[in-house]
């Protein structure tokens, strides 16, 4: 049942990926400008690219296979995803495989 607080593989598209991508790359740039001693939140973390798949948390639902989903990412920030539905492939969510 598709309820908030499960855990969901997703699978990032080429615009998910470009806009992870830049938002770490922008706060990179900003580090080399920014004034010593400013406190800030960045975003750090691996490079990611299309069709990689990483956990993902509902945080709310639209009927019964949609959901808004805040993806669990390998660095420092979560990355908001918004009205995705279930299925295979970028772009989408699904269950973890039981293992």
């Amino acid at each position: 049942m598709l309820t908030i607080g499960r855990i969901v593989h997703y699978t990032l598209s080429a615009s998910d990926a470009e806009a992870i991508n830049r938002r770490r790359s922008d706060f990179s740039t900003f580090l080399s400008a920014a004034p010593k001693g400013v406190g800030y939140v960045g975003h750090v973390g691996n490079y990611v690219d299309v069709g990689e798949v990483y956990p993902a948390v509902i945080v709310r639902v639209f009927g019964a296979n949609s959901a808004n989903l805040q993806v669990l990412l390998d660095g420092n920030d979560t990355y908001w995803a918004t009205s995705r539905v279930e299925g295979e492939g970028p772009n989408t969510w699904k269950w973890p495989d039981r293992v």
